[in-house]
């Protein structure tokens, strides 16, 4: 694939990719934070790197790792957007740990991996991909994830899997579950 194509095919994933989590956000009531999810993908350090490592099948950071061992794009995206559970990570005393993440953002983290689930699946996509991905992915990374925001992540991509993202993102039942949660985080 040459650059041009590879700079076009790129740049509409991302934009497919940001219609998704658009639409997602407003099914569950976060509109704002789908209008402005993952700009920083436009930016030069973010952009350069996935155009060369763009090859549709799965995100050129993936390629980049592979290749280098780690992704200049990844490391400049996840410390600007805040749906990133490494967003949220941090370090005290004891070692890493995961913060709980505002309602919002963990939100949006649910509508970016459906949409991501969705574009890099095309047609393919079902409901019980998102869940399949965090149980075989995202449960097992080194990432310190906080017990709350990982057990609210499993509910609405279970919830999804059985009755379906129409039924599961709504704004009232979204918030009812994130607050049932922070609550027995509370410290």
């Amino acid at each position: 694939m040459n650059l041009f194509t590879k700079t076009f095919k790129h740049f509409h994933t991302v934009n497919k990719h940001r219609w998704f989590v658009f639409l997602y956000s407003i099914k569950a009531g976060i509109p704002f934070r789908g209008l402005v999810h993952d700009l920083s993908k436009y930016s030069p350090t973010e952009f350069f790197e996935s155009v060369k490592y763009y090859d549709g099948s799965k995100s050129p950071i993936h390629f980049a790792k592979l290749d280098k061992g780690y992704s200049v794009a990844w490391l400049h995206h996840k410390g600007r957007n805040k749906h990133h559970y490494e967003y949220w990570e941090d370090l005290n005393k004891d070692g890493r740990y995961g913060a709980f993440i505002p309602y919002k953002y963990a939100v949006e983290c649910i509508c970016d991996k459906l949409s991501a689930g969705r574009v890099y699946n095309g047609k393919n996509f079902n409901n019980n991909q998102p869940l399949d991905y965090w149980n075989k992915v995202d449960k097992k990374s080194l990432i310190k994830i906080h017990p709350g925001i990982a057990e609210f992540t499993e509910v609405i991509l279970t919830k999804i899997s059985t009755d379906g993202i129409n039924d599961t993102l709504n704004s009232k039942y979204l918030k009812k579950v994130y607050n049932e949660i922070k609550k027995k985080y509370k410290r």
